[in-house]
């Protein structure tokens, strides 16, 4: 839609993101220069304001959402690749997860919990402040994050006490900045202290202004283009290749192996899929912040 039409339909805006949120897609950002990244100390701590900026043309959300899995096999190689489930196609990591998972054995269990799916948001942002960046700021960036910056924004947008006004943060006249606040906790990035400031016209309500801002917008669409994804036979090679077949062949049945080892057509749609193992979140902190994900794994394989 144009930037008129998302002026004019910005007051249906908030109970559309609290839906779209409540309910249940990606270039690598790894190397990726239209991702914004904060910047901490040696101690792990950073601070910077970002405002996160409405949907562009043509698109319904001003976020998407993809899983990816990143791991370290017993061959020594790296498995990092997004889930098919992101897509709504059955993933053979996400198969195999459930079938290690319902074996009942405790070191399967906690193979599934390493091997698990990770979940990454990506939002257009527009760099308020970034003092360790400074060349960062007014300019417009996609931003990736994970659970706990996303359950902050449902909370602003459905607030739990009456004396608190719903605020979409994402809108250009009645949304507000968000103050990053990053610490290190027992060895991960941790954002309990981040928070929305109060609501605000962003440049002061200027539509000079805003309309530029509109009209640097990055596509989301890209994250959730079947195109970008590889295909089940392909992710179960690489899967294969990373963990070996042996293992695979030593922790399930006969049944679940013959499964596992048969080639499946793409199917679309949840209705027919496997079920998810999505195990408890062992070691991953913050639940896996999205900028720290798939680049830091893209950096280890590398090596």
């Amino acid at each position: 839609m144009s930037f008129a039409n998302m002026k004019q339909n910005r007051n249906d805006a908030i109970s559309k993101l609290v839906a779209a949120g409540a309910g249940n897609s990606e270039k690598k950002s790894y190397g990726d220069d239209r991702m914004w990244k904060p910047t901490v100390d040696k101690a792990g701590n950073g601070y910077a304001v970002i405002r996160f900026l409405p949907a562009g043309e043509g698109e319904d959300l001003p976020w998407v959402r993809y899983w990816d899995h990143g791991f370290k096999g017993s061959t020594g190689r790296w498995y990092i690749e997004k889930s098919l489930t992101s897509i709504g196609q059955q993933d053979p990591v996400s198969e195999l997860n459930s079938q290690l998972w319902n074996t009942g054995r405790d070191e399967d269990k906690e193979t599934a919990r390493q091997r698990k799916r990770r979940l990454h948001h990506v939002s257009n942002i527009l760099v308020v402040s970034d003092s360790a960046n400074p060349e960062n700021e007014g300019k417009v960036f996609l931003y990736e994050y994970g659970k706990k910056i996303m359950d902050k924004i449902m909370d602003v947008m459905q607030p739990q006490f009456a004396d608190e006004t719903p605020v979409n943060p994402f809108d250009f006249w009645a949304g507000a900045n968000f103050k990053l606040k990053i610490r290190q906790v027992e060895g991960y990035r941790n954002y309990d202290k981040s928070e929305f400031d109060s609501a605000v016209a962003l440049f002061d309500g200027d539509e000079a202004q805003l309309e530029e801002v509109y009209n640097k917008l990055y596509k989301l669409s890209e994250f959730t283009s079947p195109e970008s994804y590889k295909s089940y036979a392909d992710l179960k090679q690489k899967m294969f290749e990373v963990i070996g077949e042996a293992e695979v062949a030593s922790g399930l049945t006969t049944s679940q192996t013959v499964e596992l080892n048969t080639t499946k057509e793409p199917v679309t749609g949840n209705s027919v899929e496997s079920p998810i193992i999505d195990t408890p979140n062992i070691g991953e902190g913050d639940d896996g912040d999205g900028e720290d994900t798939l680049s830091y794994f893209a950096k280890l394989a590398s090596q």
